[in-house]
């Protein structure tokens, strides 16, 4: 590969256009796949320079076409191609490396020392469609895809909005990849938006493949169990958040967009919350906290009542356990983690096998190991019934099944070490763990702990939408106005 320094020229019309074309043709790598193509336009040299597998030709015959009537400067050629989405004048040659590397074109003019970046990017994009993991009965059904700005076309589409900011930063030495910090100037909190990008400016990592790379970066503390950053695939949940004063990260590549700041209370709403009468989902959001409590205590209370506080149960209920788990030969504490670890391996499975096995033998894995397992004598029916019903509770919050199956081990081998006291006191080290937690000026477990009366009208229970005036006091943000009512309009 030859180098800028070696480059020699017997013309000195040509020798300015040969150094800044070559040396730009320098900086990319011998075998990377970029074409230069050097035409005349008027009476000047020009060259272009593309990667044929990312841009569109269409568009660069287009360019050609108008670029070759010619043009006194790099500006003026700039000015006549108004059929181009977007380009971009520039000097410095970083940014016009990185512009072909992801599709763009750039035109290079004898004479002149700025470069022509023009949008000429061809991607197949995965259409928009319902996202899998956030299903809905009611309400809208577009989800996020991979391409940032069909991503951020979605939020425009539900902003129209002169307030509606977006601020691009480029991540990633090796990937360059673009994550744009999208916000509500006269909603979200300054200091918040600046923290934020301040802190994806700082990752410094050859590649950013996708959005969960930026979390550990977004996360006051990285190495804690409980998430401390929402995310969503769906627009109407992302915008409705933005609407509240949060922060939505999209990252080019990714369909899952990042919200901040994030308290847990988040997971235990679903997008069809809101679109439901607000007395069924205030009664589907207690069931679902019910069913959560159930699936992290019950493996724990049933091995401490088994082991320690048998005299506590009821005798017909005792006598029917005692035959149940006669002839077991494990102690229940060790029973019960075998029927947990078996039922993660089968989950695992289930979601890396081929779709069109993964149900089938998920179901049948389930039901032929747990029914094996019982009549061979390894374990217990009723140790094998509650881990399937705490599995099926944990995913009534479906983002915090993670979190919630290691915390279930963690009380179910505290109810086996010291019975229900041990299970009391890891109870309330978790709450005063959580209590202490502070995201972006959020407390994480508002509006309960600290208790914030008016926010609980979005908390457990669902109030009518007309009577939520305000925004959530759990975040901040400089306005506080969410609606009127009829009677308050002037």
């Amino acid at each position: 590969m030859f180098s800028a320094s070696d480059i020699k020229t017997n013309s000195a019309a040509h020798t300015f256009f040969m150094k800044n074309a070559d040396y730009f043709q320098c900086l990319f790598d011998e075998k990377c796949n970029v074409v230069r193509r050097d035409f005349l336009c008027g009476k000047k040299d020009a060259a272009l320079f593309f990667n044929p597998d990312l841009t569109d030709s269409e568009i660069l015959r287009q360019f050609l076409r108008a670029a070759m009537n010619g043009g006194k400067s790099v500006a003026d050629i700039e000015k006549s191609v108004v059929y181009v989405s977007e380009t971009t004048l520039t000097t410095k040659r970083e940014d016009a490396v990185s512009a072909v590397l992801t599709g763009d074109a750039v035109f290079v003019l004898d004479g002149d020392e700025t470069l022509l970046i023009v949008d000429a990017k061809k991607f197949d994009k995965r259409t928009i469609s319902e996202p899998p993991t956030e299903t809905v009965i009611r309400g809208p059904r577009e989800g996020f895809t991979e391409d940032i700005k069909t991503n951020l076309a979605l939020l425009q589409r539900r902003f129209k909005s002169p307030h509606l900011c977006i601020e691009t930063v480029t991540v990633g030495k090796q990937s360059k990849t673009q994550v744009a910090v999208v916000y509500l100037s006269t909603v979200a909190d300054k200091k918040t938006v600046e923290d934020v990008v301040k802190r994806i400016k700082a990752v410094n990592i050859d590649t950013v493949t996708d959005s969960n790379y930026l979390v550990p970066y977004l996360e006051k503390r990285p190495y804690s169990l409980f998430k401390q950053v929402g995310f969503t695939e769906k627009p109407d949940v992302a915008s409705s958040k933005m609407a509240e004063g949060r922060i939505a990260i999209v990252t080019d590549g990714s369909p899952m967009v990042l919200t901040v700041p994030f308290i847990i209370a988040e997971d235990f709403q679903s997008g069809d919350d809101y679109y439901e009468r607000s007395s069924f989902t205030s009664f589907l959001r207690i069931i679902r906290l019910l069913a959560l409590f159930l699936a992290v205590l019950l493996p724990g209370v049933y091995v401490a009542f088994q082991t320690y506080h048998y005299d506590m149960l009821p005798n017909k209920f005792l006598i029917t356990l005692m035959n149940a788990i006669k002839g077991v030969p494990l102690p229940p504490m060790w029973e019960m983690l075998f029927v947990l670890l078996l039922f993660e391996v089968i989950r695992d499975a289930s979601v890396r096998m081929p779709r069109a096995v993964s149900m089938a033998m998920s179901i049948v894995g389930a039901i032929v190991l747990g029914e094996t397992a019982v009549k061979a004598g390894l374990v217990s029916s009723p140790a094998v019934m509650l881990t399937a019903l705490s599995s099926i509770a944990l995913f009534t919050a479906p983002n915090e099944v993670g979190t919630m199956s290691l915390l279930r081990m963690v009380i179910t081998l505290a109810g086996g070490i010291a019975g229900a006291l041990g299970i009391i006191a890891v109870s309330v080290y978790i709450v005063h763990y959580l209590c202490r937690m502070d995201m972006y000026g959020s407390p994480y477990l508002a509006p309960f702990a600290p208790l914030i009366r008016s926010d609980l009208k979005d908390g457990v229970t669902l109030t009518v939408r007309s009577d939520m005036e305000n925004r959530p006091l759990s975040v901040n943000t400089p306005n506080r106005v969410r609606e009127k009512r009829p009677e308050d309009l002037e």
